[in-house]
């Protein structure tokens, strides 16, 4: 059989987002990397709710389910429970994910079935035409917050943190070689992935995400983490580290030549027991500390459709086959008569 292109994850449907939304780029990246992941076509399902995000399904060649607000998660959980050889892909965004679908985020997170969650975060409803989302500043001004958003926001990272995910990581629309590396990652990773991709709104909240896109203010706004290595950024001459006490994190300011170790910069460990020290990461917000980037926490623990077989085949053992007609014979009957 003849290796697979992007071309072949590419439907034929017109791509209806507005021009200069970052969701093009993500979708260019999800369909690059798709035949490098060597699975069939007819093995894949993306699977989205409603939202921008949630047109990607008609985007992708591929099976795929436009479902209900928010819901995206749980039939996902249905479809990787009852065929678990299936590469699923949750498509959402931060309104439909962490709003009315934050529930049924939660669960599929503590849950870790072995799928992907794409959280597309723009922190502001586009398709209903720019309300605040849950991600939204405080003080933002919306159409449904004219005097600004006083709510605090919900933080992606720190919420799949506090759920139990398994893998948790955040990377950039425009970034496509990190885009790509961590979509390889959350692929490879047995349980739930979840990954929060940083987009622009062009019309309803433009700039948003400017200083971590921009690559002239990227090395000063953007800590990009990798398992093993000391919390730097910045460029020569002006580099800093992040140290952790307590949990708290605070900024180093290092010489070019200082050994970031023996200063006391923390050395990331994606693969922590704890989540403590990514929930320390997952705090530092602009404009007091750089946004991180990459992998917060990868650890493996039994996922959810593994154990539901493995309590099949324990019920098959002790009982015997299934049979669906004793099942409904079994136990009190009536009779109708007309």
């Amino acid at each position: 059989m003849a290796a697979l292109t992007r071309k072949d994850f590419t439907s034929d449907q017109d791509v209806r987002w507005c021009p200069g939304c970052g969701d093009y780029s993500i979708l260019a990246n999800v369909q690059k990397v798709m035949p490098e992941l060597d699975v069939p076509r007819e093995n894949v399902v993306f699977v989205s709710g409603i939202g921008c995000s949630s047109r990607f399904p008609y985007y992708m060649d591929t099976y795929g389910f436009h479902t209900i607000h928010g819901r995206a998660p749980a039939f996902a959980s249905g479809i990787k429970a009852s065929r678990p050889e299936l590469s699923v892909w949750v498509v959402t965004g931060d309104g439909d994910g962490l709003s009315i679908g934050g529930n049924h985020l939660l669960h599929v997170l503590r849950r870790n079935l072995d799928l992907q969650v794409l959280l597309f975060n723009n922190r502001v409803y586009g398709l209903t035409k720019g309300q605040y989302s849950p991600t939204s500043r405080e003080g933002m001004k919306t159409k449904s917050t004219p005097q600004g958003a006083i709510d605090h926001p919900v933080d992606p990272i720190a919420f799949a943190l506090g759920a139990g995910a398994t893998f948790v990581a955040r990377t950039i629309d425009v970034d496509a070689p990190h885009l790509q590396e961590m979509l390889h990652r959350a692929h490879a990773h047995p349980g739930t992935a979840f990954v929060e991709i940083l987009q622009n709104c062009p019309v309803y909240n433009d700039h948003e995400w400017e200083e971590v896109e921009d690559r002239k203010t990227r090395v000063h706004a953007n800590l990009a983490v990798h398992d093993g290595e000391p919390l730097v950024y910045g460029p020569k001459g002006a580099r800093k580290g992040i140290r952790i006490a307590d949990g708290v994190p605070s900024i180093v300011n290092l010489g070019d030549e200082d050994d970031p170790i023996a200063a006391g910069v923390a050395v990331h460990d994606e693969a922590s027991p704890s989540p403590s020290y990514a929930f320390a990461l997952a705090s530092m917000q602009r404009p007091d500390f750089p946004v991180p980037t990459g992998v917060f926490r990868a650890v493996e623990k039994p996922t959810y459709e593994s154990m539901l077989q493995a309590q099949l085949d324990h019920a098959a053992e002790e009982r015997g086959p299934a049979d669906l007609r004793a099942l409904l014979e079994s136990g009190d009957t009536w009779t109708v008569e007309g």
